[in-house]
């Protein structure tokens, strides 16, 4: 996986970092998620792993204005 190909070169020192939980229907999956709102990229990781399978952490681009999400924090 290619993080850098991803996540431009960083020239400021902060950048908007939003948290959400949201929930996959098809995959009966809770996620924590983490937004980089300048790139319209988010990091999902499940809330809850299932027995027996590895932890997927999925990095994709995303824009956050266009879903709706349990609960932010």
């Amino acid at each position: 996986m290619k993080i850098v190909s991803l996540v431009p070169t960083v020239k400021k020192e902060e950048k908007e970092i939003q948290r959400f939980i949201d929930w996959d229907k098809f995959r009966n999956v809770f996620y924590n998620n983490i937004y980089l709102e300048n790139y319209k990229i988010v990091v999902k990781m499940p809330l809850i792993p299932k027995k027996g399978l590895e932890e997927e952490i999925k990095i994709k681009k995303f824009d956050l204005e266009k879903y709706t999400y349990l609960c932010a924090y």
